[in-house]
């Protein structure tokens, strides 16, 4: 099947690719079909979510647990029975990035994850009920806060070098 998507050109995918969203994504109810691009290196945490059916639409996607070493939630049973989860290894999660013109202020959605039930090729944007995370979690603040401190492994005295998080 050929696409036309205004950020990557003419895209031949494969059917079998298409990830559906039954009631859409929030704010864009009447689109359902999507497929999943790597945009360059495949190890990057980086995807894009790009629309089968308008190629203006494509949404920046990041694996948030890349970044959020603590990014923990359980799915609402209903979301577990809607897109028929059998296993955790079945899913995929993303989070949806915002990239204003200021790219040091790029944020990600924490408070609505993307979840893809890879087998049955079926996903949802959940709304977590909880206010733990937030719908603007800048990256690079996230990033910054996770470096080790410049010489706080080393302690001099004891010439010895230790693991210090903060």
């Amino acid at each position: 099947m050929m696409i036309n998507t205004r950020l990557f050109g003419e895209l031949e995918i494969d059917e079998e690719r298409i990830i559906t969203f039954k009631e859409g994504m929030p704010g864009f109810n009447y689109l359902h079909r999507f497929v999943l691009l790597t945009a360059g290196d495949d190890k990057s945490p980086f995807k894009w979510l790009q629309c089968v059916d308008d190629g203006d639409i494509a949404f920046a996607l990041v694996n948030p647990f890349e970044i959020v070493k603590d990014y923990d939630f359980e799915l609402p049973d209903d979301v577990v029975e809607r897109l028929g989860i059998s296993s955790y290894e079945d899913i995929l999660v993303y989070a949806v990035v915002v990239i204003p013109e200021d790219a040091s202020k790029a944020s990600m959605n924490l408070k609505a994850p993307v979840v893809i039930n890879v087998k049955r090729r079926a996903a949802e944007q959940v709304v977590l009920d909880t206010d733990a995370y937030s719908v603007r979690h800048y990256i690079l603040e996230e990033l910054r806060r996770q470096e080790v401190p410049r010489d706080a492994g080393i302690n001099k005295k004891k010439r010895s070098v230790y693991y210090c998080k903060r």
